[in-house]
């Protein structure tokens, strides 16, 4: 399976025909037909090369250094994180939304939106995590996020940036206990409906950006009124969703001894998908004030 984060996609952090790993292919010691790709313990170790796997092919913790570990994927994402949201500070604080310098700010922060963009696609293409390279995008979303935050909270309400951090901040932590207690169980049906409903959801939204681009006004509707908060909603789950497939494929790495520096893809990936959330709660949000 892969996740349905593009850089997890690409260097690894997948389960591919059922077997977990890093762009790897199935080694010895693979489930039986039939069998549940799934089952704890059953999956084939795809390190059986490399001297930090565990022995018998189960996934355990690694135990030696030069491997990635939980604590190496939370100060990486810290980093990633602390400076998305510096760069949100900064562009807040010096590129304000009034109507003298609303078009300078809104045209440095689409150019900022594109270069993350430019730069998230060609990490997500490179063989190794470049941190330089991590770190610059989230330095751009951050800036990007700064100066729509700072329009949201001008324009619609002072409020409402706040309770989308905080609505970010308890989806992650809600996902990661229902993970942690196994109320959410990644499996190929979770996988393929996470992804159907993804691609649906982006099909329309692409469909809406062209009407409303030649159209006029706000398209077919789904980013105001009540599909707006209703195609909120589901991009929120959605989000919540790819962080369980996120978590996943980060567990799925730790136990089978991946590479102390995969734990920057970790980060960005993570990174990624928080900034969806955000963004999607930030719009739900707003919608919401307005209508108020």
């Amino acid at each position: 399976m892969r996740s349905s984060n593009p850089v997890f996609s690409r260097r690894g952090f997948s389960r591919d025909n059922g077997h977990a790993g890093f762009n790897a292919s199935p080694q010895a010691g693979a489930p039986a037909a039939g069998a549940n790709p799934y089952a704890q313990g059953t999956a084939p170790n795809p390190y059986a090369t490399n001297p930090y796997a565990p022995a018998g092919g189960v996934p355990q913790a690694p135990a030696r250094s030069g491997v990635m570990t939980i604590d190496d994927v939370v100060t990486r994402t810290a980093m990633t994180l602390g400076t998305v949201v510096v760069g949100a500070a900064l562009a807040w604080a010096l590129l304000p939304v009034d109507e003298a310098n609303l078009n300078k700010s809104y045209g440095i922060a689409i150019g900022a939106a594109i270069i993350a963009f430019v730069l998230s696609l060609v990490q997500s293409f490179k063989r190794k995590p470049v941190p330089a390279l991590i770190i610059s995008y989230a330095a751009f979303e951050g800036v990007f996020l700064g100066v729509i935050s700072s329009a949201v909270s001008t324009y619609i309400g002072p409020g409402v940036v706040m309770q989308a951090v905080m609505g970010t901040m308890c989806v992650f932590a809600g996902v990661l206990l229902a993970y942690k207690m196994r109320w959410i169980r990644v499996t190929r049906r979770f996988y393929g409906f996470v992804m159907a409903a993804a691609m649906g959801f982006m099909l329309l939204m692409v469909v809406n950006l062209l009407f409303a681009a030649f159209g006029g006004g706000d398209g077919l509707g789904f980013r105001s009124g009540g599909l707006g908060i209703l195609f909120g909603v589901i991009g929120i789950i959605l989000g919540a969703c790819f962080l369980a497939l996120d978590f996943k494929q980060v567990e799925d790495g730790i136990a089978y001894g991946a590479p102390r520096e995969e734990s920057w893809l970790a980060a960005f990936g993570l990174t990624m998908t928080l900034v969806w959330i955000y963004l999607e709660m930030l719009r739900l949000l707003s919608i919401l004030s307005g209508d108020d």
